[in-house]
């Protein structure tokens, strides 16, 4: 097993965390992905960045990786965790959600953090084409969310090839990180989802402009407003407040049957860590559960250089590998 984190010296504070893991300069050694599209839903697939070991894919385990809010299949946390499961013989799909990574022309749809039956068609692509019986799933903070939700879902009805779960800062209250990001500290980061979001939605209007209005909003400046005024409608929920409540993981963290990891920080500016405790989380036998006091959000610098800087992804693999045999 994996030791305890240990944090960089210099990263003890949440945000200088968050920021730094976000920029920490890093390279990748994967193979050349084989581009595949999901069938997700009627008239919506969604892209993944394959990485396949050699000889019959039945004979290796897959881990499938899921991002979080406005990131993509190239995000650095994705390629990272990629590059160190097929050095450990695992088969690497790097997934990008509903038009993310360039890929809004492949649904009518928008994305939101409910969409747990885009990984379950995942799933069962992987068991009925490829034949593949050892399959993990990780996600990032909203992909967290969509990974947690998932299990619980399927609960002790999961099929026997969904080896294990694990989650890096879930978003698994909605509603609690919305009213995180709204606190002064966290300006700097609502503006950036906000603008992404913002951006996204405009060339998602030009793409269908029968679909989805330019205009009419009023201003938007929280991703709450985004999600009361775009998200919400399109999905038909009543508003973000709906929306949340239908979308969290926390929902049904407690039925969760499977294997689970679940990684978080005390110190994590977005991710409230009072929700994984009223939830039930560490009351579930299936999920173990780890919050080091510092970690911020989705970073997990450690104090030790190399490949062992970057913990979440070793402990992740850490306990896949457990569960593999």
């Amino acid at each position: 097993m994996l030791p305890p984190f240990e944090p960089h010296p210099l990263l003890r504070n949440g945000h200088l965390m968050t920021v730094a893991s976000n920029f920490w300069p890093r390279s990748f050694a994967l193979p050349p992905p084989e581009e595949r599209l999901f069938l997700v839903a009627e008239e919506s697939r969604i892209l993944g960045h394959c990485h396949w070991q050699p000889g019959p894919r039945a004979n290796s385990p897959a881990l499938v990786i899921v991002h979080g809010l406005e990131g993509s299949s190239d995000s650095g946390y994705m390629r990272g965790i990629a590059e160190k499961a097929f050095a450990l013989g695992f088969h690497a799909v790097r997934l990008n959600q509903r038009n993310c990574g360039g890929t809004e022309r492949l649904t009518p749809t928008l994305y939101n953090s409910g969409l747990s039956g885009d990984y379950r068609a995942v799933l069962d692509d992987l068991i009925q084409r490829d034949g593949i019986s050892k399959i993990f799933f990780a996600g990032y903070s909203m992909g967290g969310n969509l990974v947690l939700k998932m299990a619980g879902e399927l609960s002790s009805s999961a099929p026997p090839a969904l080896r294990g779960v694990a989650a890096v800062c879930p978003s698994l209250n909605l509603a609690a990180c919305a009213d995180a990001l709204e606190k002064p500290e966290n300006f700097f980061y609502q503006r950036h989802f906000v603008r992404k979001l913002l951006q996204r939605y405009a060339v998602k209007a030009a793409l269908f402009p029968a679909l989805y209005s330019s205009n009419g909003f009023g201003p938007i400046r929280t991703v709450r407003r985004f999600d009361d005024k775009i998200t919400a409608p399109h999905f038909g929920f009543r508003d973000a407040q709906d929306y949340y409540e239908h979308s969290s993981a926390g929902n049904v963290v407690p039925a969760i049957r499977v294997p689970t990891l679940i990684l978080t920080a005390q110190d994590d500016p977005l991710v409230p860590y009072a929700p994984f405790l009223s939830c039930g989380v560490p009351q579930n036998p299936a999920i173990t559960f780890e919050a080091p006091a510092h970690g911020g959000h989705c970073g997990f610098l450690s104090s030790h250089p190399g490949p062992r800087r970057f913990w979440a992804e070793n402990r992740i693999l850490s306990f896949f590998q457990s569960l593999v045999s």
